[in-house]
């Protein structure tokens, strides 16, 4: 009799595993859709109806300008980390002048963009959604509809437009504190002198290296926008929907930059 209880149970939690791996399965796929749904709907409105400056421009301060003072951070300390980490490794070989050149390249291909997408995802983002969310609880959105107003193009186009060009902008600005950072570990630490520093960066750097990750930062101003918008429209249940949509936001942008950052730099240099 044990035996078979046992066996029950199992299949029960088998079947009760498989259903809710369907669920999530089924969620992912509609999230999926709602997002490429709301982006096509963007694009559609900015090439058909005038667009708000003055939202647009609001909309890139606070992406953007706003988020100078965390970027120049994070890039100025990943900077000074990957240095000492790099000459650590290439000491042992006495190759420690091309530390400047794993800089360089480290900055402006992978970590320039991703690092600067990553944290406004986490600043931006959120703000994004929790900002529609509650518009959306609270009905403004609704209100929005009522006065004949498209909240396409009242709310996210301007997001959208502004998440587009400001990721690029805080992307190049990135690369160079990132290499900044870079600077001083190896002229005050290794001992490299500070014609040789730029000397090396200018030589080992290409066009293809540089713009391959200001393309990244396009395609990853895009989705943090648009993710933040569509999972402020989706947002259900008052206040504890708003911080539930606020982080699902957050953390759907975050997988998404991962996987885009992937997928392109197979795109640029392996294929």
């Amino acid at each position: 009799m044990n035996g078979r209880f046992d066996t029950l149970r199992r299949a029960v939690s088998v079947r009760l595993w498989l259903g809710r791996l369907g669920e999530r399965s089924i969620d992912l796929a509609r999230d999926a859709g709602g997002i490429t749904l709301l982006l096509r709907d963007a694009v559609a409105t900015l090439f058909t109806t005038p667009l708000r400056w003055h939202h647009t421009l609001d909309q890139m301060n606070r992406i953007g300008v706003t988020s100078l003072p965390l970027v120049f951070l994070t890039s100025l300390f990943t900077g000074v980390v990957l240095s000492l980490q790099s000459a650590y490794q290439l000491r042992l070989f006495a190759a420690e002048q091309f530390t400047s050149d794993l800089v360089a390249l480290s900055m402006t291909r992978e970590l320039g963009p991703v690092l600067t997408a990553m944290v406004v995802a986490g600043r931006v983002g959120a703000s994004i959604a929790a900002e529609i969310g509650t518009m959306k609880v609270t009905e403004q959105i609704d209100a929005l509809r009522s006065q004949a107003v498209d909240p396409v193009r009242y709310l996210v186009v301007p997001r959208v437009l502004a998440g587009f060009f400001m990721l690029f902008f805080l992307t190049i600005y990135a690369d160079c504190i990132g290499m900044l950072g870079g600077y001083f570990v190896c002229v005050f630490k290794l001992g490299i002198s500070s014609h040789q520093y730029i000397k090396r960066t200018i030589q080992v750097l290409m066009i293809k290296d540089i713009l391959s990750g200001l393309a990244k930062a396009f395609i990853f101003g895009t989705v943090i926008s648009i993710v933040g918008c569509y999972f402020g429209f989706k947002t259900e249940g008052g206040a504890e929907g708003v911080g539930r949509s606020t982080t699902l936001a957050v953390v759907t942008a975050l997988v998404l930059i991962i996987a885009l950052d992937a997928f392109f730099t197979a795109v640029f240099y392996l294929i």
